[in-house]
């Protein structure tokens, strides 16, 4: 694609500088979906910059009801009385003609599908995105949960061009943000929620003005690539063989979506899925097999793992609420079940 004055042009960094740029505002087409994106177009849409088209997934029957659900995206859009296109196919003819008569100057993605060339190579300074790591490390859809299941230390978000590989166009910006290790899958996705969507107004802005860099992705790597693949429900299934320190990070990475899981089995052979959203660490030497409950039926129940305990918290048994663990032993008799431990 053509870029705008680059005072050094290679193939690994352009750096553009345009001390004459018209003051024009950017006009830009926002796509994405769920909560994640709102706030990136909710602080867009304070900025002078100029929203002329917002794209979105159509809607969906939800619940028992079957009643229409609207994207997060759309409930703001509507709301705010922004030009709202729900396309179901993203290189259906009557779109691709509607999209272009917005004339943007730019695209902008967050938490979005993927888009085909047709679409993110049209306009004249193309397509960004915003995404919730710093890549070139975790790229896919799931990065802020395999960031905490890894135990790292530090994540962040990134903006880029995009190309026809997912996840790997030219960088624009990156912001770190730091993981504490009482950190889950939720409260992380709130920080780089609200970190991103200022990084994102930033780069928009930077492109408007002229003056922003590209850099290529080859030249970051420095060690192996992680990625961060679609989570799927077998992959959530709790392996009690492992470190302490690996299942705990393993259930605050998936907490509270999708939910890391056990399966137990009472003294009448009944099989049961248990939810974990929430637990805390207990290093203590012991001679148990991984994988055994210890319970006073009251106040706690822990389980038994390699280096010490791990105390669950915060749990859903199959077909009930989530509970905190006091209430769920209320109503529970926890020395009649096992993990079932394979």
């Amino acid at each position: 694609m053509e870029t705008k004055n680059p005072k050094i042009n290679n193939t690994k960094t352009l750096i553009h500088e345009n001390p004459t740029t018209n003051k024009k505002l950017m006009k830009i087409v926002f796509m994405g979906t769920p909560e994640f994106a709102v706030a990136s177009l909710r602080q867009i849409i304070s900025t002078d910059i100029e929203v002329v088209g917002v794209i979105t997934s159509p809607d969906k029957l939800a619940g028992r009801g079957r009643k229409v659900k609207f994207s997060d995206v759309k409930n703001f859009a509507v709301q705010n009385n922004l030009n709202l296109l729900q396309p179901t196919n993203l290189k259906d003819e009557s779109f691709i003609l509607e999209l272009k008569k917005l004339n943007a100057d730019l695209f902008v993605v967050v938490a979005f599908r993927m888009l085909p060339k047709v679409v993110w190579d049209m306009p004249k300074y193309g397509t960004i995105n915003l995404h919730g790591s710093l890549l070139p490390q975790y790229r896919g859809a799931a990065p802020i949960n395999w960031a905490i299941i890894n135990g790292e230390k530090q994540t962040g978000v990134t903006t880029f061009f995009i190309n026809e590989k997912i996840d790997t166009g030219k960088i624009i910006d990156k912001q770190i943000v730091d993981i504490m290790p009482t950190d889950t899958a939720g409260t992380l996705h709130d920080k780089l929620m609200n970190t991103g969507s200022e990084l994102l107004t930033k780069t928009i802005l930077k492109i408007q003005s002229g003056h922003y860099s590209e850099i290529e992705q080859d030249t970051l790597i420095n060690d192996k690539i992680k990625d961060a693949p679609k989570i799927f429900k077998e992959i959530c299934k709790i392996n009690w063989q492992k470190q302490l320190i690996e299942i705990y990070n393993f259930i605050r990475g998936l907490s509270p979506y999708p939910a890391a899981w056990t399966e137990l089995i009472d003294e009448e052979n009944k099989k049961y899925s248990l939810k974990i959203f929430e637990t805390k660490i207990e290093v203590e030497k012991h001679g148990l097999n991984y994988g055994t409950i210890l319970t006073d039926n009251k106040n706690y129940i822990k389980v038994s793992v390699k280096e010490g305990f791990l105390y669950l918290l915060e749990i859903q048994l199959q077909g009930k609420k989530r509970l905190k663990i006091k209430e769920f032993l209320n109503g529970f008799d926890a020395t009649k079940i096992k993990i079932i431990n394979h």
